[in-house]
């Protein structure tokens, strides 16, 4: 098979089963500016925005500007430069995968070469929206308290030359205060991050950092700024080398920058924006007026039970969470985790069976097509996921055996690659806080680490089972 490089001038040589865009690609203008355009953005908000434009015709109003803040973007970005800002995006089952080619980038910008470019995308007429996928690192918070940190370096660095910023919080301030000084409507800040409340957290940080630069300019974005919350949910691999040769030899597709994802996709949202919002409750994202539940439910259920299986996976000598899954003792562990411990720290959710969403989990994480790495998991998977569940049960005063072993993994793969003690980890006040002197919690853990380290993490779980 022939290998068409993508562009838009060979999109009409694609072969016939590569999905297009049916609208003008020219014709597409700026009304978002993303902050972190990675795989996931490109595999979640900008795939629902491009189904927007193929819907209707003036939704090409709502482009968006894929923003790199790092240094280590810069080959994405020359990669979809180089291909007119299109790429490939492959929805994969056990059995099919699709192949679409998205179209709903509207710009590129890199932060690399200093703050102008960023600043003067969200600067256009146009842009109402400025979303983000920047992880929990990137807000620059406290860990331990989930406030904005000053001594943060992007943060401090930003404190001191806030027309100059760096930081995701830093550029969202001063692309406000410049709306605030030229008399205009705010954007709204929409942040896209698997963070419980996300726009309350972007929002805690915006308004601290606004505080220290101008307090009129805190109470302006108090008053009129929009932060609503949304709940995000596609599980989206890294690119390997393999998959973009596999795209090329299967599809004909020459992509060097395309998007590998699970079918299943998901984003609710709260109904809250300053100044307008593309329609995309037309292409199924849930607009509601509180995505407190649903995020909820996604973080406990989902990231939980993710971080919990990578990290027992990686103890028990598997490389991706399919394998993880397949183990017998692991994909039990997981289905009483979120029946006995993490399910019942949820309310009902509306519209949800909360059964038939565990076992859909269950069936994601065991998709063979895609090939998520327990590795990639573990790195990218802050320990909250574990944590706050843990909490919740504490205040209950209920037990938290499961957590614990899945916490107990977490220190074990931790204080291993470093040849340290894993329960000295629980003095770390800046990870754990008062949870590490709760007996509740390292008396359970440490009988878990102590079994680990004795009989393995296989015969760890298998003794779980029988608890």
């Amino acid at each position: 098979m022939d290998h068409i490089p993508l562009s838009r001038g060979t999109l009409s040589q694609l072969p016939t089963q590569v999905a297009r865009p049916a609208y003008d690609l020219a014709a597409i203008r700026p009304g978002i500016v993303h902050l972190g355009l990675g795989g996931f953005h490109r595999a979640h908000m900008a795939r629902l925005t491009h189904d927007l434009m193929q819907l209707r015709s003036g939704a090409g109003v709502w482009g968006v500007v894929g923003v790199g803040l790092r240094e280590s973007d810069r080959p994405l970005h020359e990669a979809l430069a180089a291909q007119d800002r299109l790429y490939s995006l492959v929805e994969r089952d056990g059995q099919t995968e699709d192949v679409t080619v998205i179209g709903a980038l509207a710009g590129l910008v890199g932060a690399w070469d200093g703050a102008a470019g960023v600043l003067d995308a969200i600067d256009a007429p146009d842009v109402r929206i400025v979303s983000l996928t920047v992880t929990g690192a990137g807000y620059g918070l406290n860990p331990a308290t989930g406030t904005l940190d000053p001594a943060e370096p992007s943060i401090a660095h930003d404190l001191a030359t806030p027309e100059a910023p760096r930081s995701a919080v830093g550029v969202a301030v001063e692309a406000l205060r410049r709306r605030m000084v030229a008399g205009r409507t705010p954007f709204t800040a929409m942040s896209c991050d698997n963070l419980q409340g996300n726009g309350e957290v972007l929002r805690g940080a915006v308004l601290d950092f606004a505080a220290r630069r101008d307090p009129k300019l805190a109470d302006w974005i108090a008053t009129r700024g929009r932060f609503p919350s949304s709940m995000v949910d596609r599980i989206t691999p890294v690119t390997t080398p393999a998959d973009i040769a596999g795209l090329a030899a299967r599809h004909g597709v020459a992509d060097r920058a395309p998007v590998f994802c699970e079918r299943f996709i998901q984003w609710v949202v709260e109904d809250d924006f300053a100044d307008g919002r593309p329609a995309w409750e037309d292409v199924g994202v849930q607009f509601v007026a509180d995505v407190a539940p649903y995020e909820r439910m996604k973080l406990r259920l989902l990231n939980t039970s993710h971080l919990a299986v990578s990290g027992l996976g990686h103890l028990c000598g598997h490389t991706y969470i399919h394998e993880a899954l397949a183990d017998v003792h692991i994909r039990r562990f997981v289905r009483a985790l979120m029946d006995r411990e993490t399910g019942p720290t949820l309310a009902p959710v509306p519209g949800v069976d909360l059964a038939a969403y565990k076992a859909t989990l269950v069936e994601r994480f065991a998709n063979p097509a895609i090939q998520d790495t327990v590795a990639r998991v573990n790195k990218d998977a802050p320990l909250s996921y574990l944590l706050d569940p843990i909490r919740d049960r504490l205040a209950a005063g209920a037990s938290v055996d499961l957590l614990a072993l899945a916490l107990a993994a977490w220190m074990h793969r931790v204080a291993g690659a470093d040849g340290g003690d894993p329960a000295s980890l629980f003095t770390v006040r800046a990870l754990f806080g008062d949870l590490g002197e709760d007996v509740r919690l390292v008396t359970p853990t440490a009988k878990c680490l102590a079994s680990l380290q004795a009989v393995g993490a296989a015969a760890t779980l298998a003794r779980a089972e029988s608890d």
